[in-house]
């Protein structure tokens, strides 16, 4: 009865009319190179007829201009045209918008050709999407979670578990690093996987992104320690002349945001996210009880004409409880609570960013730390009556001191970019764990505490050619770190880095990249140990490498319309193998807990290949289609020294998705995937059953002789959004129902594997009472999942 009241009044909500008003926009251009003002530049809302001109102070102003989403083009003679980020006019405040234009040969007369929301750099010409702020906001199935609006994108696998792992052309989920306005954050989701990148709730909220930057490949130098995906979220600034408030109610949690002026030069905007998913999941007898908080901000002060700074921060707190008071569970419910460990996660990243202008370049210095606190306990059958029953202990801080320091400057047609950075890094773990491998049973007891010094020095230059033709980069990057031997030596992570991007034809682009990556394997792996000793540093573990090439076709017949294709290959060589399990850390990762914490060699061997082919539709006046097909295989070698599909080989992946504007503020969208079956391990029926073995993990063991033997169907799902805004004239109002899953697809996981009990709940047992009884059930999950929102701002 209280869902369809609250559904009532939202379609009341919607019934009613808004009221027409206008709203908005002032703004400076600047010189990227020098920060200076520049006067008389052409401003233009893009695709449209409304323009202005920049006066001696570089400012422009708009107050004529219809509530909703719109960027900004800016063109000036002698210098490269620019497309500002998205950004949203409302009747309730008048936004502030900075855009810099980089030096460049452009001619006014090619103002209209260059502009386009599909960004390509002479680095990374390919490989390189931007996500605009209406598409965060509004993309069906994501909630406005990043990290979900990211799996419309060619390439990135997006799995039936509801986990935000970014598994990116058949790399695995540990191999992207993330950037916020430049500072490196470790994870950007609750409940995260520790060596690896996923979970179930991103981290970051979407009231402070204004774009996101994904890259897939043709990393640029000065971004390392990734193989498979980088992303850089750049996020708004404070409101310059009032104090805004925002607050949103979601399915699952409460945001509120704050941001304004502190003085003339300084901004700031902060939020606080509370969820209260753990009350829902209680009443609906879910075996898990989540709670998740987190806070983000950011201060932004101009100190000078040639300065600025900006601080930063992002924090959370999580907590993962069992619902052990769930009365006669099925046997999903039986099976979650065996398997699933209880864990509290806490972590934050605060950093500043100083940026000086000079005459032809700027300098950049970027200070950091990030703390991951990571506490994961399981008592077997879930009886915490005595400490005997305790099956895992683990206690795990990750901390990294970073400075980078870099000068990007222009000369001529030339434009360099020369850094470095340093890393004081700590890690901690007390583990007390026993496990079984085949028939042998090895006791995990120790206490590491160990620093890591870090670092890089990189450069890359780049250059247009025959009027802005002909685009080439090279860079070069260099990587070390005190741990062992081969990583102290900075030229066993030779990191080189080639781009070049050719117009074929007016809209035709030919583009290719190709380099070596180098990632630091986890702290899990690097602060292991047994019998008191660091096994994975003795034994020489080493930095994995990847070695990738790209290349493409891409068409684009009008501004707004991108059509692509891209092949790419990636060689891995040194990933992490597991001694005892026989299999590659590759395999790892989209699951909760822990990875890397085992003994490793650096024999790990793989490839990836395939090709995506795209299409994208940015129209200003409301209409967004992004489409892409995926095909590709990723392998890794086994113990034997054969190509075996990875857990990632699905084969294909189809996205579409597509959002449109319509009359009264008011859009519709939807989101259409398809994707191959994941290869999956069958169980090693014989050990799983012995008591010894099943007791010291609390569930089922798989064969990893067996590995990714078997594959699951494909998956399919459909998503929807409607959306409504009321730009009224002190406040804005928007309400959203997102209906995951509409047509009910069911998926087809892996079996479950549970032991028999007997009417009293006792556990039947076999040969002597040495082996439990177990039987398969089948995993069948899929529902579909409406949620409602509403968002308001004054």
């Amino acid at each position: 009865m209280k869902n369809k009241l609250l559904l009532i009044g939202l379609l009341m909500a919607f019934s009613l009319s808004s009221t027409a008003q206008s709203g908005s926009l002032r703004g400076k251009v600047f010189d990227a190179s020098t920060n200076k003002p520049l006067a008389y530049a052409s401003v233009v809302v893009y695709q449209s007829s409304t323009g202005a001109i920049t006066d001696g102070n570089g400012i422009f102003e708009f107050n004529t201009l219809y509530p909703g989403f719109v960027r900004i083009q800016v063109s000036l003679v002698g210098y490269k045209t620019a497309l500002s980020a998205e950004i949203e006019i409302t009747n309730a405040q008048t936004p502030f918008l900075e855009i810099k234009l980089d030096p460049g040969s452009t001619q006014l007369s090619e103002v209209s050709v260059l502009a386009s929301p599909f960004r390509k750099t002479a680095e990374s010409p390919l490989s390189l999407r931007t996500i605009g702020l209406s598409e965060i906001e509004t993309n069906p199935g994501s909630n406005r979670d990043i990290s979900r609006v990211i799996q419309s994108y060619p390439g990135v696998v997006s799995t039936p578990a509801y986990r935000n792992d970014m598994i990116i052309r058949g790399g695995g989920p540990s191999e992207s690093r993330f950037f916020l306005d430049g500072i490196e954050v470790p994870t950007i989701n609750h409940f995260s996987t520790q060596g690896a990148s996923g979970g179930p709730i991103g981290i970051i909220n979407a009231d402070l992104i204004r774009e996101v930057n994904f890259y897939s490949g043709a990393f640029p130098a000065d971004r390392g320690n990734a193989m498979s995906g980088i992303f850089e979220f750049v996020q708004t600034d404070g409101n310059k002349e009032n104090t805004r408030y925002k607050a949103s109610l979601g399915a699952s949690e409460v945001t509120a945001t704050v941001n304004g002026p502190i003085s003339k030069n300084t901004t700031y905007i902060i939020s606080a996210r509370r969820s209260y998913l753990q009350l829902l999941f209680k009443a609906l007898q879910l075996p898990f009880l989540p709670t998740y908080n987190d806070t983000q901000f950011k201060i932004k002060s101009k100190l000078s004409p040639k300065d600025e700074l900006i601080l930063t921060g992002l924090g959370s707190f999580d907590d993962f409880k069992l619902n052990t008071g769930i009365k006669n569970p099925d046997d999903q419910q039986t099976y979650l609570l065996s398997v699933l460990p209880v864990y509290k996660q806490w972590t934050y990243t605060i950093g500043a960013v100083y940026r000086h202008y000079m005459e032809n370049d700027n300098l950049q210095i970027i200070i950091s730390r990030s703390h991951l606190n990571n506490r994961i306990y399981k008592y077997l059958n879930n009886d915490e009556s005595s400490e005997a029953n305790k099956i895992l202990s683990y206690n795990s801080n990750e901390i990294e001191n970073k400075f980078r320091i870099e000068n990007r400057m222009y000369a001529g047609n030339y434009k360099f970019n020369i850094g470095g950075s340093l890393e004081w890094n700590n890690y901690t773990n007390r583990t007390n764990q026993s496990r079984y491998y085949e028939d042998t049973l090895l006791h995990i007891n120790y206490q590491t505490d160990f620093y890591l010094l870090k670092y890089a020095f990189y450069s890359q230059v780049s250059r247009n050619f025959f009027n802005d033709r002909l685009s080439l980069s090279a860079g070069l990057r260099i990587d070390a770190a005190n741990y062992n031997t081969s990583m102290r030596n900075a030229l066993n992570q030779l990191s080189p880095r080639l781009s070049v991007s050719y117009e074929l034809h007016s809209g035709w682009f030919l583009n290719a990249g190709s380099g070596i990556y180098y990632e630091l394997p986890a702290y899990t792996s690097l602060g292991y140990q047994e019998n008191g000793l660091f096994v994975n540093k003795t034994g020489g573990l080493k930095y994995i490498r990847s070695k990738q090439l790209e290349g493409g076709v891409e068409y684009r017949p009008q501004n707004n319309l991108q059509i692509g294709i891209e092949s790419f290959g990636k060689w891995y060589d040194h990933y992490p193998f597991s001694v005892h399990d026989g299999i590659s850390l590759a395999n790892k990762g989209a699951d909760y807990g822990v990875i890397g914490d085992e003994r490793l060699t650096s024999a790990g061997v793989g490839r990836a290949y395939g090709a995506e082919i795209f299409s994208r539709i940015n129209d200003q006046n409301g209409f967004n289609l992004n489409t892409s097909f995926t095909w590709f295989v990723s392998e890794f070698k086994d113990y034997r020294g054969i190509y075996i599909p990875s857990s990632w080989d699905s084969k294909y992946i189809f996205t579409l998705t597509t959002i449109r504007s319509l009359k009264r503020n008011w859009k519709a969208g939807a989101k259409f995937r398809f994707v191959g079956g994941l290869p999956y391990t069958p169980y090693d029926m014989t050990r799983s059953a012995l008591i010894e073995a099943w007791n010291l993990q609390g569930g089922p063991y798989h064969d990893t002789y067996r590995l990714n033997s078997e594959r699951l169907k494909p998956f399919t799902q459909l998503d929807v959004r409607i959306d409504k805004a009321y730009y009224l004239k002190n406040y804005t109002l928007k309400f959203y129902i997102d209906i995951q899953n509409l047509m009910n697809s069911k998926f087809t996981g892996q079996d479950y594997l549970l032991r028999e009990q007997d009417i009293q709940g006792n556990y039947l047992t076999t040969t002597d009472g040495k082996e439990y009884i177990l039987h398969s059930v089948r995993n069948t999950s899929g529902n579909i999942l409406p949620s409602i929102g509403a968002i308001v701002e004054f």
